[in-house]
């Protein structure tokens, strides 16, 4: 019998340890791919205008992480979350100026830390906690499980992304074959377990 992947199982039909697994190995596979790569143009610059470079699809990855976070941790500690009483997250023009000058890697090391904060929060949550809900009447209640399931299902895709535009502007020339490994191929590594 053929053993359960992540490319093979729904995000919604994860359990909440497979979910969490799932959120921590998008770390990995961005350092994976990153790390190695010495030309820090090649992940700033795109072939085509009008589409993101690398590091526009890590700032994605981190600003979600950033508005996810306070979600997630607000419901968690509140009896009855009010999540419309969390300030905008928003970047003001400082950050976009802070954000233009750091490098693809902080960025990463950035979306690391936060990503490392959630998956903590997360693993100290009973799993009958994940159906708490948060409320909001400007958009919608949230439960521990959506905002979780959502952050997966947002890597899936910028990951995807960054794994084509990796290779659309030859960032990935010249480095060992472990950093060059496509997502699908990745995805066979992460383990899963369902829900029942």
């Amino acid at each position: 019998m053929a053993t359960a992947t992540a490319n093979r199982v729904a995000i919604r039909d994860l359990d909440n340890d497979s979910l969490i697994i799932r959120l921590h190995f998008t770390i990995n596979h961005l350092s994976r791919w990153l790390t190695p790569i010495h030309d820090p143009i090649r992940l700033v610059r795109t072939v085509r205008l009008g589409e993101p470079s690398a590091k526009d699809l890590l700032l994605a990855i981190r600003d979600e992480e950033t508005r996810v976070f306070p979600l997630l941790h607000l419901i968690s500690v509140t009896t009855n979350p009010d999540l419309d009483k969390l300030a905008p997250v928003g970047r003001d023009p400082r950050e976009e100026t802070r954000d233009g000058a750091a490098s693809p890697l902080q960025v990463m090391a950035e979306f690391r830390r936060l990503r490392q904060s959630t998956c903590s929060l997360l693993r100290s949550l009973p799993d009958g906690a994940w159906k708490r809900i948060g409320i909001s009447r400007r958009e919608h209640d949230w439960s521990v499980r959506d905002l979780a399931e959502g952050l997966a299902a947002h890597d899936a895709r910028l990951l995807r992304e960054l794994d084509e535009a990796l290779d659309r502007v030859g960032a990935r020339d010249g480095i060992a074959p472990a950093s060059r490994v496509h997502l699908d191929e990745l995805l066979k590594l992460v383990p899963t377990g369902t829900r029942r």
